[in-house]
Order: C-alpha cells, then sequence, then structure tokens
C-alpha cells in the first residue's frame, strides 16, 4: 500500500500580551512558532454490520477540552485584573469624578442590549448612514432580554427589574411594528395610503 503523505504546517501564537498581562516582543512571537505534522486521517473502518440505506448514524462526540484548574481560573482573573489597573488610573485622571461611568453595571449592560436591539431594527442608525434591518439578531438579542429575566427573576433591584421590563416591553412593540411593516405591500407612489375624508 502506498504511504500516504504528511502535511506540514506552522502554528504562530500573535497573541499580543503574556498570560501575565505583560507586551511579548516580536522576538518573543517569532520564538513561539511551531512546526506542526500532521498525519491524514486514517479509512474509516469498514462496516460488518448492515445498516439500512439512507440511515443516519450520528456523529462521534468529541471529548470536551479539560476546564481550567481553580489556581489557573484565579491566576488568569489576577492578570486581568493587573493589566486593567493602569487603564483605570488613567480614565481617573483624565475624566476625575466622571470614572464611574465607565463601571459596568446591570443596568449599563441592559441599555447596551437595548441599543443594539434598536440598531439591528434599523429604528437608531448613525449620523449619515442608512439604517439597517437584521430581523433575526433583533430577535435574538430580545429573546436574551427574556431570558435574562428568567434566569435573574428574585435577584434584581426593584429599579433594575422596571428597567428590563421596560426595556423588554418597548423593544417587542418595536419588533412588532417594524415586522408588521414590513409585510405590507409597498403601495404605488401616486396612490394615497390614508383614509379619504369626504
Amino acid at each position: 500500500m502506498a504511504e500516504k503523505k504528511r502535511e506540514e504546517f506552522t502554528v504562530t501564537d500573535r497573541r499580543l500580551f503574556t498570560p501575565d498581562g505583560e507586551l511579548r516582543s516580536e522576538s518573543d512571537i517569532e520564538r513561539d512558532s511551531e512546526r506542526v505534522s500532521v498525519a491524514p486521517p486514517p479509512p474509516p473502518p469498514a462496516q460488518t454490520t448492515q445498516s439500512p440505506p439512507n440511515a443516519a448514524t450520528p456523529p462521534a462526540a468529541e471529548p470536551a477540552p479539560p476546564l481550567p484548574t481553580a489556581a489557573e481560573q484565579q491566576a488568569q482573573h489576577d492578570a486581568y485584573r493587573t493589566s486593567t489597573k493602569d487603564l483605570d488610573s488613567k480614565l481617573r485622571q483624565e475624566l476625575g469624578g466622571r470614572a464611574n461611568e465607565l463601571e459596568m453595571t446591570f443596568e449599563r449592560f441592559l441599555a447596551s442590549l437595548y441599543m443594539t436591539a434598536l440598531l439591528q431594527l434599523g429604528l437608531v442608525h448613525e449620523q449619515g448612514g442608512q439604517p439597517q434591518v437584521d430581523l433575526i439578531a433583533a430577535r435574538q438579542t430580545i429573546d436574551t432580554l427574556g431570558l435574562l429575566q428568567d434566569k435573574t427573576k428574585g435577584n434584581l433591584t426593584p429599579a433594575e427589574q422596571a428597567f428590563l421590563q421596560n426595556c423588554l416591553y418597548e423593544l417587542r412593540m418595536a419588533y412588532v411594528e417594524v415586522t408588521n411593516a414590513l409585510a405590507r405591500p409597498p403601495q404605488p407612489a401616486g396612490s394615497d395610503a390614508g383614509p379619504k375624508l369626504r
């Protein structure tokens, strides 16, 4: 039987920062390149049992990668905190008392999803740009807010709960209006679409 050719490729780690949050140099990136040789996959085994034609066989489940250990998670958390410390101090110097406006809160998270859904519905757009409607993405964003409402039930402050309910109400209403408007047939250019007064 002919020997199968092995494929070779180079893997280069181009991450800009180390796990400790330090900036990597170009020489570090080049040094961490690794040449990998991969053998072609073996041919599938011959089936010994007869299966009916067109029978779908379930794909073999790949083993999940191992979860990081508690020590690895803590090290990554500490590296993240260290890498953001300098940025936070610079922001405090530049923004003064307004630096806390950049801290992430649950309400700011909800507001970002709310604005994303408005963009996806084409109700908000960049200045000078054209509205872009993406109903599938808008529905997923609204469903995400609904999922958050279900999963956070009993864990929100009254203000957070009211804000989430208002976001969902307004976005669902806007979604219905946009989908209804898109489903209407276009009106002829010269016709009057409104009711006629006598």
